[in-house]
């Protein structure tokens, strides 16, 4: 009898936790990527991985098919979201349950998605698409600033930048169109009304609402997240009103077959969305998650890709919160510590980082400054910060300088080819 497998297409931070669910269910996960060798952890723990043209539909259900002659393929899933679409499309030809690729693609397409909620009367900010340097500046008078400058594609805060005044505008401007930024399409640019108000993202499976998490962000003009808390504390009527405005984005982009994730902010008019991701959330949010409400996300997001039915409910209500460790400076990371004696106090539940001492450091402002995080969690909102915080306290790096603009050059170019891929 042929061995049942899993199919995951790229990967980002989470796809280690999808390749221990995989093989929890009894699968045997095999990962398709462009260049397998990014992925670290897959030959170290043995796991089959086949380098193929990812962004080539065709490509993929030839080695898919070719695979069928050992393996049956259970189903076929991704944790990326520049890929989520694609893996849609060979769910439907090979008959396997699976996202419908024309909501993934409407939705991961800023501007349309834009127009789609702003059709469905959903609360959004103001916003214009821009093509040029002049349409970015005209928007920015209409809309007024400050403004958010962002590509109309993309994810993990890559090229998202606060633009308080003209001068900021125009650099940032002159970033996104001088080739720095790379385009996984033509170059196209939103201009947004910079909503302001506590930021909170609405975790959801199908039609429910798992979970509202409270975000903050690093230092401005960027948007890197700094502290996740699970749950957040809302006021009477919040929640309910940010559950109902997460759904009605659900019926207006006709998402919601698996993950999804809503960021929005709380306003002066009460919930705004920034942006609706049709996906699981990348980083700590599925462990947050998991340790506060004992839902294993990424799991049940497996069975339902495998046609199994999956189980939401509830097993306890506590408090988990993550800190992430941002890098300041460019340079060499020439050396951290602190993480074991981190993660040996009580109530921290994971210490992970991200990057090897002796490894370059070139600020990005977007998730690739983060080096690392720290988890906590307890019975209590108070006592997990105190835990967070006391671990957080433990941990220092020391971030070497570049000795020439060069290699700092050469470092921001590497960086930026690893985030194509």
């Amino acid at each position: 009898m042929a061995k049942r497998a899993l199919i995951l297409v790229e990967g980002i931070s989470t796809m280690p936790q999808y390749v221990q669910a995989a093989q929890r269910l009894g699968l045997h996960p095999i990962v398709l990527s462009a260049d397998p060798t990014q992925y670290d952890y897959l030959a170290a723990a043995g796991i089959e991985a086949i380098c193929v043209d990812t962004d080539n539909l065709y490509a993929l259900i030839r080695e898919c098919i070719r695979l069928r002659a050992t393996y049956d393929i259970a189903g076929i899933t991704t944790a990326q979201e520049s890929v989520y679409a694609t893996v849609g499309k060979l769910c439907y030809y090979f008959n396997l349950p699976g996202p419908n690729p024309a909501s993934i693609e409407q939705c991961c397409d800023k501007f349309t998605q834009r127009q789609l909620l702003a059709e469905a009367g959903i609360p959004i900010p103001a916003y214009r698409l821009a093509a040029s340097a002049r349409d970015v500046e005209s928007a920015a008078a209409e809309i007024g600033l400050p403004v958010i400058l962002k590509p109309a594609v993309g994810s993990g805060s890559s090229g998202v930048r606060l633009c308080r005044d003209v001068d900021e505008l125009t650099e940032h401007t002159t970033y996104l169109l001088s080739g720095k930024h790379i385009w996984p399409s033509s170059p196209s640019m939103l201009v947004e009304e910079f909503a302001q108000g506590p930021h909170y993202t609405a975790e959801m499976m199908g039609h429910e609402v798992i979970a509202i998490a409270a975000s903050e962000f690093g230092s401005p003009p960027h948007f890197v997240y700094h502290h996740v808390t699970h749950p957040a504390s809302l006021a009477d009527g919040e929640n309910e009103r940010i559950t109902e405005v997460s759904l009605n984005c659900l019926r207006a982009l006709g998402v919601g077959w698996g993950p999804t994730n809503i960021e929005l902010r709380w306003t002066e008019t009460g919930p705004v969305v920034i942006e609706v991701n049709p996906r699981l959330a990348g980083g700590a949010n599925p462990r947050l998650v998991q340790l506060a409400y004992g839902i294993d996300l990424i799991f049940e997001h497996i069975k339902l890709v495998i046609g199994e039915e999956w189980d939401l409910r509830r097993r306890h209500s506590h408090f988990a919160s993550a800190r992430f460790l941002i890098a300041d400076r460019n340079g060499t990371l020439s050396c951290i510590s602190g993480d074991i004696q981190a993660a040996a106090l009580p109530g921290v539940a994971d210490v992970e980082l991200y990057v090897e001492p002796k490894k370059p450091i070139v600020i990005q402002g977007d998730y690739q400054d983060r080096i690392g995080h720290v988890i906590a969690a307890s019975l209590s909102p108070a006592e997990t910060e105190a835990i967070l915080q006391r671990a957080v306290d433990l941990i220092s790096w020391s971030i070497k300088p570049f000795p020439s603009a060069g290699e700092q050059e050469h470092c921001a170019a590497t960086s930026r080819t690893v985030e194509k891929k």
